[in-house]
């Protein structure tokens, strides 16, 4: 009997998303049963530490520093470790006939970097037909002109269509993708920033990727790594940032089907849903938004651990920050909209809940364990201690899990990443010390109605 089939494959069994389903709940609940044994052992181990700290403040205070500098941060490690080991091989499936797909490609001043984009983009080894269209939003330099002279590079390419669509105002990055929307010819629409180069394959597995998701799925992340990775030590501890701790959630939260964040740099969509939520909305973080918006309406959004495109990071510390104030702001926001997404009863609702608690966590690190860790170069080991090495050994467990992980996706595709093990060194020792203050500034922002812009 048949339930349900994409519309690009061939009938699936009922009984295969039935199975599909237990599995992934019995995923679910091994990895809740670890993270929770885990979190008992913590708080067992931690005792001392807890009545110290109580003694010197107060009993109600030394709870709540520790439960968010240890016990949650604990639990979220133990879990993201489990899912990882527990999780399934790549989800492909190979449609009847391949769709076509408009691609959006969202440019502001971006002469230096918008050649090599399309070049990646001519490179496609897509079977299905492609309408790239590049959405100039009233660039003050010569992105229009560098894109005019890319248009030989699709001349004899049959199966690809480049579209240059010049706006003379800047509208700013929603207003330019809705628009790009309305132009769009094909139900999937696929996004990507300026600055993004894609690997040959990536579509495709996108598309595989898309094919082997349930029913309702109408979105797919993919993944993205740091291409200029080498430029200074602000990308050198980003590459393992993305490498690592992005890659693995979003490894994770695919798994359960409910990705958090669709980013625009990089990430699949189908149109009619797109239009039905209104596209993408005028905020600080219109991806997430966005994302939050499909997921309140029991749309599933998938990841394509496989789908690779290169990013150019932030090079400075700087431009680092104003970004991840910008994506801390966007959480809010989608909370702040989409709140109700705390009250649905499906797996990916603890992830919802994860990222309420992200703004305990940063502020729980920034007022108390970063100067604890100040205290105790001094030897006051009042809020940091030996102690905190036995209760959060967990992150380093998943962070060899994920890069074992990382690396045999890229050697199956034949990638080579050079890697630097200084900036291992920096994004594990001093990047989560600088990221969580600027988190925090971002929350506050966002409380205090600070202004909304791009840059801010």
């Amino acid at each position: 009997m048949v339930a349900n089939a994409h519309p690009y494959g061939g009938p699936i069994p009922e009984n295969y998303w039935r199975n599909r389903e237990r599995r992934k709940k019995l995923r679910f609940a091994i990895a809740m049963l670890f993270a929770l044994a885990w979190v008992v052992l913590s708080i067992w181990l931690s005792m001392p530490w807890l009545a110290d700290l109580g003694a010197l403040t107060h009993p109600i205070l030394a709870l709540v520093v520790l439960t968010f500098i240890a016990y949650v941060p604990g639990f979220m490690n133990a879990f993201l470790l489990v899912s990882l080991v527990l999780r399934p091989d790549a989800q492909r499936r190979t449609p009847q006939h391949w769709p076509s797909i408009s691609v959006l490609v969202a440019a502001y001043n971006e002469e230096e970097l918008i050649g090599d984009t399309l070049l990646s983009l001519s490179a496609l080894e897509y079977p299905g037909e492609l309408e790239i269209i590049v959405l100039d939003d009233g660039s003050q330099d010569g992105t229009t002109a560098v894109v005019q002279s890319c248009e030989s590079l699709f001349a004899a390419l049959p199966s690809r269509i480049l579209r240059p669509v010049r706006r003379e105002q800047n509208s700013g990055k929603a207003g330019v993708l809705n628009h790009g929307l309305e132009l769009a010819s094909h139900e999937l629409v696929v996004t990507i920033d300026a600055d993004t180069l894609l690997e040959p394959g990536c579509l495709t597995a996108m598309i595989e990727r898309l094919e082997a998701s349930p029913p309702g799925t109408v979105a797919i992340a993919g993944t993205v790594l740091v291409g200029n990775a080498f430029k200074s030590w602000i990308t050198k501890a980003q590459q393992w940032d993305y490498f690592h701790g992005i890659a693995a959630v979003k490894r994770m939260q695919g798994m359960y089907d409910g990705t958090l964040v669709a980013q625009g740099a990089f990430s699949l969509y189908q149109r009619s849903a797109l239009l039905e939520v209104g596209g993408w909305p005028d905020m600080v973080g219109e991806d997430i938004v966005l994302t939050w918006d499909l997921l309140n309406r029991d749309y599933c959004v998938g990841h394509a651990e496989d789908a690779i495109a290169w990013t150019m990071a932030p090079t400075t510390f700087r431009e680092l920050a104003q970004q991840r104030k910008r994506w801390a702001r966007g959480m809010i926001e989608a909370l702040a909209l989409h709140g109700s997404l705390l009250k649905k009863r499906r797996l990916s609702t603890m992830f919802i809940w994860w990222n309420l608690l992200f703004v305990s966590i940063d502020l729980a690190f920034t007022l108390a364990f970063i100067p604890g860790i100040i205290l105790a170069l001094f030897g006051i080991f009042w809020l940091a201690g030996p102690v905190t090495l036995l209760v959060l050994p967990i992150a380093a467990l998943w962070n060899l899990v994920i890069y074992r992980i990382q690396m045999r996706m890229l050697k199956r595709q034949n990638i080579r990443m050079k890697r630097s093990v200084w900036g291992f060194v920096l994004f594990a020792f001093v990047y989560p010390l600088l990221m969580q203050p600027v988190s925090v500034w971002g929350y506050f922002a966002e409380f205090t109605g600070g202004k909304k812009q791009w840059n801010s």
